[in-house]
């Protein structure tokens, strides 16, 4: 797989449309929405995503699927409307896949969502790993590891 294509800048701070929800935004602005309060960010990979690969401080930490067997969160549909609460919601997974079905469902349930493109770790290198191909700590966007 290949690395995505460079955005001009302008364009890296300007949501994309998608189908089923609000729209893909990049890294960048994810954060700029989430650290100006316009939006809240919300991290959907599991707890042991987080805890092993790292976490954006401030988030919230709200799984989609949770590990192991990545069975869905029964409490995701009530913790989100109470997390958006009129904002903007950013959604945020390991690669930016994921986060399509969560922003689809967060839609579903009456929120501004958007997918963040690239997630936290960005696609896979020629190698087979992921981080050096786009993604949340690739774009050097805050971000802390236990």
């Amino acid at each position: 797989m290949s690395a995505p294509a460079p955005l001009p800048r302008d364009d890296r701070l300007k949501p994309r449309p998608a189908e089923g929800y609000a729209g893909d935004v990049t890294p960048e602005l994810a954060w700029k929405w989430a650290s100006e309060g316009e939006a809240v960010l919300i991290d959907i990979r599991s707890d042991a995503e987080r805890e092993w690969v790292g976490f954006v401080p401030g988030a919230l930490h709200l799984a989609w699927k949770q590990w192991p067997g990545m069975v869905m969160n029964q409490d995701f549909d009530s913790a989100i409307v109470r997390a958006a609460q009129g904002k903007k919601a950013v959604l945020l997974c390991r690669s930016g896949v994921r986060s399509i079905a969560a922003a689809r469902r967060a839609t579903e349930l009456g929120i501004q969502a958007y997918n963040v493109l690239e997630g936290f770790e960005g696609e896979r290198d020629q190698d087979g790993h992921r981080g050096n191909h786009g993604g949340w700590r690739f774009r050097g966007l805050p971000w802390r590891q236990n």
